[in-house]
């Protein structure tokens, strides 16, 4: 359990319920959070142009954030890939520590840790106004992020074919 910690963390920070987490595995809903990050690090290195009129950019991604899950319909079917991740994603925060998904642990810690790492690299690049190092840890923080909900994709199908309930919308 203790394993899942941030995830739940980050679930309980953005006020996931059950009717949130079903807007959200609208594809829309998933694809579009893909902007935050590139438009946050925009927004905080807007600080050069427009000063401390920054925070004002930061305001408007930070709402996007919570806003973006709440935007989307429930979506109609569950094929597209993005609401499988999505789903997946509850199915680990739920059952992440059942023997059929246990093979994906370490591919989940190390893509975490990358995205950690991009995530640092970026703060670096944004406090140093260092171009290179932004765009390389937005590449390592999203690239990390993206393939961890392939893993999430997998780990659900690997829990549906051992017959265990997975997340329905």
């Amino acid at each position: 359990m203790h394993r899942r910690t941030s995830f739940r963390l980050s679930e309980r920070v953005m006020g996931m319920d059950e009717a949130t987490w079903a807007r959200h595995a609208n594809p829309w809903s998933a694809w579009s959070r893909v902007t935050i990050l590139p438009l946050l690090a925009l927004a905080i290195w807007s600080r050069v142009w427009i000063g401390a009129w920054a925070l004002l950019p930061v305001a408007a991604v930070l709402l996007w954030v919570w806003l973006n899950p709440r935007l989307f319909p429930v979506p109609r079917t569950t094929d597209a890939w993005m609401t499988q991740a999505v789903l997946g994603e509850r199915d680990w925060l739920a059952q992440g520590d059942a023997p059929e998904v246990a093979h994906h642990w370490t591919m989940v810690r190390l893509l975490t840790g990358a995205s950690g790492i991009g995530s640092v690299v970026l703060i670096v690049g944004l406090v140093w106004l260092n171009v290179a190092l932004t765009l390389a840890g937005l590449v390592l923080a999203m690239g990390g992020k993206l393939w961890l909900m392939d893993v999430m994709v997998r780990a659900r199908r690997d829990l549906q074919a051992a017959g265990r309930e997975t997340v329905s919308i």
